[in-house]
């Protein structure tokens, strides 16, 4: 596994990758959105951890806790890109943090999304770990909560094999998906556990 340090990916995240906001405690791993110091810019700090191996078909499942808060997002997705040569293709469970009682599962094939859909989840998703996931397969991907099917796309699905990977970070000029961030920080996600079965 990478922690990511020391970089931004720009655009809507504002915020700096830091190693240190990546913490290991009685099994659980912790994501953190933090101030990244006096007259910075970004102003923010956030956690990223990713596979470095790839992986393809099969199902992806997690453990965790998103962060509460107007402005963040929490994830667990897979994804490749130009970073690593590849086609921008992503598969995505993210947590918006101004209302954590829904989640939102999206894709991108080569580069094109716009397949997001909101599900309630009937219970606020922070205040207690509960597991998510998909399963990739050549023509369809369908996402879980709890281990029940929630959601199947059959449309324009991703190919190309990407890295297992978690974040939190707070968003800027998307104000109307997230809300502004407030900078109220630290902010923490919790994960329990990751698997992957083909």
């Amino acid at each position: 596994m990478q922690k990511a340090d020391g970089w931004s990916n720009g655009s809507i995240f504002d915020c700096t990758w830091r190693a240190d906001n990546i913490t290991f405690n009685d099994g659980i791993m912790t994501l953190r959105i933090d101030t990244d110091g006096e007259n910075t810019s970004p102003r923010w700090s956030g956690g990223e951890y990713r596979t470095n191996q790839f992986y393809h078909y099969g199902k992806y499942e997690v453990r965790m806790k998103p962060i509460r808060n107007d402005g963040v997002v929490s994830s667990f997705f897979v994804y490749t890109g130009p970073s690593d040569n590849n086609p921008w293709d992503e598969i995505d469970i993210e947590f918006v943090g101004k209302d954590t009682t829904k989640v939102q599962f999206n894709y991108f094939t080569n580069g094109v999304g716009g397949h997001e859909f909101i599900y309630d989840l009937g219970f606020d998703a922070s205040e207690e770990f509960h597991e998510y996931g998909f399963e990739w397969q050549e023509n369809s991907i369908t996402w879980y909560v709890d281990g029940v099917a929630v959601h199947t796309a059959d449309k324009d699905i991703p190919s190309t094999p990407g890295k297992i990977m978690m974040n939190v970070w707070p968003g800027i000029g998307v104000d109307q998906w997230l809300k502004p961030f407030d900078g109220k920080v630290p902010l923490e996600a919790q994960y329990d556990w990751i698997q992957f079965s083909d």
